[in-house]
């Protein structure tokens, strides 16, 4: 298997718990933090930020674009860097020290744009990041997009301080009539790499996706998206 990183793997451990989770002193309560909602990205973003980041932390979003993720936030709390492509920073090298972020964010495009129409309003991969290029890399389509995530996956944990978060957004897809759950390949990968798997959020769409010029429906249609949470071993 390729090696996108630049730290050794480690023989993988239990992490002991110290100190109480829960008080049986304290108020019950139903106003939590829930894995699954309905609803926009920006509102279950800041619900993440809430459970997992303290007011002050220092956060990069790697894939700011045009900042969606921080419309209900006040990012005066935390001391934030945004980048992106557009902005001439790849988040496969960051211009970051190493061990300098508590919270990195990243949103890349969830996967490849087939026949370059499709998908027109997400994040254009072959425009940003040549994935049909084999001058840029030798893997097409889904491939190229797993690489994508696992290259920046590798690069964030040089710049995430120890015990740092790395949020990640995603999307399963169907690539060549084959069902490709790309949470679970990213999970995989990042867990044998010294990440450990925090979390994970479903993001539910709120109108139904359609498709163009359909015969016969093979797979069903992802209507959802993941958070993935992170913490660096």
């Amino acid at each position: 298997m390729q090696s996108y990183w630049k730290y050794p793997v480690r023989e993988l451990c239990e992490t002991k718990t110290t100190g109480k989770r829960k008080s049986p002193g304290r108020i019950a309560t139903n106003d939590l933090v829930f894995s699954a909602y309905q609803g926009n990205n920006r509102y279950i973003f800041s619900r993440i930020l809430d459970l997992y980041i303290p007011p002050g932390a220092a956060i990069a979003d790697i894939t700011y674009g045009n900042g969606a993720f921080w419309k209900d936030i006040d990012v005066q709390k935390y001391k934030c860097s945004f980048s992106d492509i557009q902005s001439n920073v790849d988040c496969r090298a960051l211009p970051y020290k190493s061990d300098s972020y508590d919270c990195v964010v990243f949103d890349p495009p969830y996967m490849h744009i087939s026949g370059r129409t499709t998908h027109i309003n997400h994040q254009n991969y072959e425009r940003y990041y040549r994935n049909n290029d084999n001058s840029e890399n030798t893997k097409k389509y889904h491939e190229a997009v797993l690489d994508f995530y696992f290259k920046t996956a590798g690069e964030v944990f040089r710049v995430l301080k120890r015990k740092g978060i790395f949020i990640v957004k995603c999307q399963d897809e169907v690539c060549s009539n084959r069902q490709r759950l790309t949470h679970v390949e990213i999970i995989n990968e990042l867990t044998v790499h010294n990440y450990i798997c925090e979390d994970l959020f479903v993001v539910m769409r709120t109108n139904k996706p359609g498709m163009s010029r359909v015969i016969k429906q093979r797979h069903a249609r992802k209507n959802h998206s993941y958070f993935l949470v992170f913490r660096k071993r």
